[in-house]
């Protein structure tokens, strides 16, 4: 497993409202690991979603404080039990204040 993660350019404080888009590599499909993602997300406080994509990966799209954002990043590094995390590449930006914390995580 070789992921790659970039941390914001500046990095916010702990409570900081962010947002993440993040997309995994590797047996990720088929094995659960929308769900898995969910259940972290929704026991963090953190909104988004996640979705298959065409060509084999998952997209996850996150929105809460930093510090939540940071701790459901390294569970996706690992993933559920019939995953292969091969590769998890992430793009940092601003989350508007009124979008923070957005409390439903959906899978697509």
């Amino acid at each position: 497993m070789a992921p790659s993660t970039e941390k914001p350019t500046q990095t916010p404080a702990q409570g900081d409202p962010c947002r993440f888009t993040a997309i995994v590599s590797g047996d990720v499909q088929g094995v659960g690991y929308r769900a898995f993602a969910r259940r972290y997300a929704t026991e963090l406080g953190i909104g988004g979603h996640a979705e298959n994509l065409a060509d084999g990966r998952v997209e996850i799209v996150a929105e809460g404080r930093y510090g939540d954002l940071m701790v459901l990043l390294k569970h996706l590094r690992v993933g559920p039990a019939h995953a292969v995390v091969k590769r998890v590449d992430v793009e940092w930006s601003a989350t508007p204040p009124s979008l923070a914390g957005a409390p439903e995580f959906r899978t697509y």
